[in-house]
């Protein structure tokens, strides 16, 4: 699963406005955004890395005006910490991602008085991002039209949206998935704001998110936890533990 995992984090980074191959690395880049959740390199499973390539991959940063950073299955590029260790990264996080199939996914239901919603104009998604954006504490009132742009192409090649809606028109929340590739899909963007959380509505998001997925041919979705909370509404739908990812960091 890790390789499969690693392959398709290759492939998705590939779509992005600026994609790059630059040695055993891919860099994704998005000129409307210098979020280093959004522009960020990883490695393609099986090519070897040397320290010239990340200094390499370190110019093609800076010529990009980016951030040096990188998200990717640790199994799958053992040796790469250390070089990058070397070359003056930091660690951000290491963390273990969880899968779900078919077979283990377990839909809670929706929450009285909210409904599932797949957006389908700009206004909708616009109202998703505030959401999630409050939610996560940051800009509720200004979705900026690069995020919508990026929620709208994500739709179009095939990812998965869902905004939570109440019955007076009220967003509570929302969340997404990344188009399927090679069977596969990242949950991503789970956000429920403060005044409907603690009522399941978390664990119904990321359910119709990911058995949409499993209704468009997916075989597997897999996501990360940002803490214990999450985790367990998580596991509560059906995903378990599998392997690690690292994000690591320059400057």
């Amino acid at each position: 699963m890790d390789l499969r995992i690693q392959r398709s984090v290759v492939s998705n980074l590939r779509t992005r406005p600026q994609a790059i191959d630059t040695g055993p690395f891919v860099a994704g880049f998005d000129p409307e955004t210098d979020s280093p959740y959004i522009n960020y390199a990883t490695p393609v499973p099986g090519v070897p890395i040397t320290a010239a390539d990340i200094t390499a991959l370190v110019t093609a940063f800076a010529g990009a005006g980016r951030k040096p950073r990188l998200e990717y299955v640790t199994s799958c590029s053992p040796e790469l910490e250390g070089l990058l260790l070397g070359a003056g990264f930091t660690v951000e996080e290491r963390n273990q991602y969880l899968i779900c199939s078919p077979s283990t996914l377990n839909a809670p239901p929706v929450p009285t008085g909210l409904e599932l919603v797949e957006p389908e104009t700009d206004r909708d998604r616009a109202a998703i991002v505030s959401a999630q954006n409050e939610a996560f504490g940051e800009f509720p009132d200004d979705p900026s039209e690069a995020a919508v742009a990026r929620m709208r192409r994500s739709q179009e090649r095939g990812g998965v949206v869902l905004g939570a809606r109440s019955a007076d028109g009220v967003w509570a929340g929302g969340g997404q998935s990344s188009p399927p590739n090679d069977g596969l899909s990242e949950v991503a963007g789970i956000a429920v704001r403060e005044q409907f959380r603690r009522r399941g509505l978390g664990g119904a998001i990321s359910a119709g998110v990911t058995r949409r997925l499993f209704e468009g041919g997916a075989e597997f979705a897999w996501l990360e936890a940002s803490g214990d909370d999450s985790w367990r509404v998580y596991e509560r739908v059906g995903f378990v533990p599998s392997g690690y990812r690292l994000y690591i960091s320059q400057g």
